[in-house]
């Protein structure tokens, strides 16, 4: 196991002894090494949903850099990031993510993100989540993006 998973796990430990959250964990580290964050799944601890091991390490990362973009590092996680995590990776531009276990190991102990990856899978309007579009919203919602553009506002 290589030094930076070994941090991972060890605050995938430190999580659940605190009964921070599930047993998860991250770490990333820059293009020479440096480590940049190390993180754990505090779900519990925040009642928040969204932090999950890997997006609080994100988080730790970019403002340690002062920039959402990641392209120059490296995420150590201790099980294959979920949908949302792999969404947020993807937006921070991380080339490479080393992965402990997959996703079936997470749902041999009640993890079970198969459900995420299906519904995605479906067209919008056979989700269970139920999304509408509200045709009154369109033109007002749209205005705030030709401001952006007048504005000349950068693009992630």
């Amino acid at each position: 196991m290589s030094h930076y998973m070994d941090l991972a796990v060890k605050s995938a430990h430190q999580g659940i002894e605190k009964d921070e959250g599930g047993p998860f964990g991250a770490c990333i580290v820059d293009k020479t090494g440096n480590i940049l964050a190390i993180t754990h799944n505090t779900v519990l601890k925040d009642h928040d949903p969204t932090c999950h091991a890997e997006m609080n390490c994100i988080r730790e990362a970019s403002r340690k850099l002062g920039t959402h973009i990641l392209s120059d590092c490296v995420l150590y996680t201790t099980a294959e990031p979920c949908p949302m995590c792999l969404a947020a990776i993807y937006w921070a531009r991380i080339k490479k993510v080393y992965v402990g276990v997959k996703r079936d190991c997470a749902a041999d102990y009640g993890f079970d993100d198969a459900f995420f990856y299906e519904q995605l899978q479906l067209p919008m309007n056979e989700r269970d989540v139920k999304v509408e579009f509200e045709s009154e919203s369109s033109r007002p919602c749209e205005e705030v993006f030709a401001k952006w553009r007048q504005l000349q506002r950068r693009l992630y």
